[in-house]
């Protein structure tokens, strides 16, 4: 009777214990970093995103707050920086584009974020980094906004939030390796991993999406147009090159807003270097996928090359001697 009596506490807690622990890596499997798969890091990368409700963004407090910083030395050090949102990161991301710089012998960074980031993250970003970029290339898709996005309002305006951002990173050197050799124990869900020397996204997980055509838009917000201008003026003012060194662009998508991105550049007095191919397609309904993005980039880098190499030109004589 007496070990009975003894055995019966122990026991409830035994099962609650494992309750508890069942219970969490369930919440690690559905909601944390767990939900998405590490197929896609690169040799020398980290995920920036995973779509889970406890996980989201990494990417943001990544560089913000010095996580990695390989990465952010990388990106400050870039001779040639883009600048822009996930559909810059898509529409760069490619094959054609690592070929360009690699054969002038130019470093480049793609130095785009998730959640339609624009200048109101980047700019006090651009302001921690110092970049040493003589050419910008700033893709015109609202990127002159003055409205928050949820992470890179979150970083600027709230608290604490480094220490949630550290675990994050701690987590994905449990992820990776364990989900390397177990894959069955990592999920499918969205995930985009950033390549540390050059900002290169690659993406795994998510879908199934329908291959979406890319189209221009028909003009939105019209009245909002002068508003984008003033903020891309004042923006471009503060970038310490010359204003013939900053490339504007459109990431082409299923709804691209070309009209609004021209009417920009011609308030700024800057020419729209831009592509306009057939027969591009979406992995999702919103980013070009991988052979679609080969073939604008391609198309942009034939464009935009011979001013990046007048500007880089322009720049190594103008520079004093060591």
């Amino acid at each position: 009777m007496l070990n009975s009596m003894v055995m019966r506490p122990i026991l409830y807690v035994a099962i609650l214990i494992a309750s508890l622990i069942v219970t969490y890596g369930y919440k690690l499997r559905t909601q944390g970093i767990f939900a998405c798969p590490a197929t896609g890091y690169p040799a020398d990368g980290y995920l920036g995103y995973c779509e889970a409700t406890a996980y989201g963004d990494y990417d943001h407090g990544a560089l913000w707050y010095g996580l990695e910083p390989q990465a952010a030395r990388l990106a400050a050090n870039a001779q040639v920086l883009f600048l822009g949102n996930s559909r810059m990161e898509f529409g760069f991301s490619s094959d054609a584009t690592t070929a360009w710089f690699a054969a002038a012998g130019v470093s480049h960074y793609l130095l785009g974020f998730s959640h339609l980031e624009n200048e109101t993250f980047i700019a006090p970003l651009l302001a921690k980094l110092n970049p040493r970029a003589k050419v910008y290339v700033i893709n015109v898709d609202r990127f002159f906004d003055d409205e928050d996005s949820e992470p890179g309002g979150a970083i600027l305006h709230g608290s604490d939030l480094k220490r949630r951002y550290t675990e994050k990173r701690l987590w994905q050197r449990v992820q990776r390796p364990l989900c390397t050799h177990v894959p069955s124990m990592c999920g499918h869900n969205l995930a985009f991993y950033r390549s540390r020397p050059d900002g290169h996204w690659l993406h795994r997980g998510g879908g199934p999406y329908d291959p979406l055509s890319v189209a221009d838009a028909p003009p939105t917000e019209q009245d909002q147009w002068d508003h984008y201008a003033a903020l891309a003026k004042e923006f471009v003012s503060k970038l310490p090159v010359d204003r013939q060194c900053v490339i504007l662009t459109v990431v082409p998508s299923p709804a691209t807003k070309r009209q609004e991105a021209k009417a920009i550049a011609a308030a700024l007095g800057l020419a729209l270097l831009a592509p306009e191919l057939d027969g591009l397609h979406s992995f999702d309904n919103t980013h070009l996928n991988e052979p679609s993005a080969q073939r604008w980039s391609a198309a942009f880098m034939e464009l935009a090359g011979p001013r990046i190499e007048q500007c880089l030109a322009r720049s190594s004589t103008s520079a004093p001697p060591a």
